[in-house]
């Protein structure tokens, strides 16, 4: 059987079609499975008992189980159970602008970067659309409220998982479900240039974020072992191309790390790296974990980087800092849970 959350809209019409059922029982469906968060087809409205027993007998639907709930000022963290027993983190946060779930795209992560709790747990699986799209789901219906972004930015990397990212976002996209508009949906990748040359031919609204956290190919390949492959060369040349493709403004993720990457000389280096670029570069202060090689930099460093940046004439923010005490590192609240922690 499969799961119902894997159907956009577009599937399930098809499939009632097939059975010479009218599309519209498919939006009938579709709203009740969205908008009024409804698991069991017997629950559902205006549906008749043919459809009803045929969603039964040929389709599951929730399949999330929530195995820890850890919460902070402003943010939420959950760690959920899948039907394999593997687990993977969602974490919601609350802005001025609204409410921003950053949810996991894979169960661990190929991509290695060591500063993330995250690369040391290797990939087991690429998350299915329909786990994805329960994490949002679930804690809409847990917190009462209507999530506003989401962030593909949690465990994984989502341009190793494209197409079912993709097929993710098309559902959350739905007028008919959960309706969350294109521009308040943010992938974020570590630099895979053949896909983001793929995303680039989607022209799409959806922002794109790249993992950036160094100014130089030196440090990038100490620090992120993709940049062996793609490196600084590539990626700027895939980003101003996805630029000149769409007119969307690109964001660059610069984790600040002490005596790492955050003297005066990389805030320079970084500026003539992203001159004339449409971007905006967000400051992140280090979210400490058990891995002693990194620290996070001190405010006054943060400070001064980002100073140097504004005078270079880059848009340059820094992150506010959520979660401290319920460990909001990507992959932490997991990497405890395995380890028995």
């Amino acid at each position: 059987m499969d799961n119902i959350y894997n159907y956009t809209l577009h599937d399930l019409e098809e499939y009632f079609t097939n059975m010479s059922i009218k599309p519209y029982v498919a939006k009938q469906i579709y709203e009740q499975l969205y908008k009024s968060k409804i698991t069991n087809p017997k629950d559902m409205q205006y549906i008749s008992k043919k459809v009803i027993n045929d969603l039964q007998k040929n389709f599951t639907f929730s399949t999330l189980v929530l195995a820890q709930k850890q919460e902070d000022k402003l943010v939420k963290k959950y760690l959920f159970s899948l039907s394999d027993n593997q687990t993977i983190e969602s974490v919601l946060m609350y802005h001025d602008y609204g409410r921003s779930l950053c949810i996991s795209s894979q169960v661990g992560c190929n991509m290695g970067c060591a500063f993330c709790q995250s690369g040391k747990l290797k990939k087991v699986r690429n998350l299915a659309p329909h786990e994805m799209v329960e994490q949002v789901l679930y804690i809409e219906k847990d917190i009462g409220e209507k999530i506003s972004h989401v962030v593909i930015m949690g465990i994984g990397e989502p341009f190793d998982n494209y197409d079912n990212v993709m097929k993710f976002i098309k559902i959350i996209n739905t007028p008919q479900g959960i309706n969350i508009g294109s521009r308040h949906i943010t992938i974020s990748t570590c630099g895979i240039v053949p896909k983001i040359k793929q995303f680039t031919e989607e022209n799409t609204q959806i922002n794109l974020a790249i993992s950036l956290h160094a100014s130089n190919d030196k440090i990038r390949n100490e620090l992120m072992p993709i940049n062996k492959v793609y490196n600084l060369s590539k990626l700027i040349a895939s980003i101003k191309e996805y630029i000149k493709a769409t007119n969307r403004r690109v964001t660059f993720e610069y984790i600040m790390l002490k005596d790492v990457n955050d003297n005066s000389t990389y805030a320079h280096e970084l500026a003539r790296l992203l001159k004339n670029i449409n971007c905006y570069v967000n400051l992140i202060p280090y979210n400490q974990t058990e891995n002693n090689l990194f620290f996070r930099s001190e405010n006054n460093k943060i400070m001064k980087f980002y100073d140097i940046l504004k005078k270079e004439k880059i848009n340059v923010t820094i992150r506010k800092e959520f979660g401290s005490k319920v460990n909001a590192a990507c992959g932490q609240l997991r990497a405890n849970n395995l380890q028995g922690g």
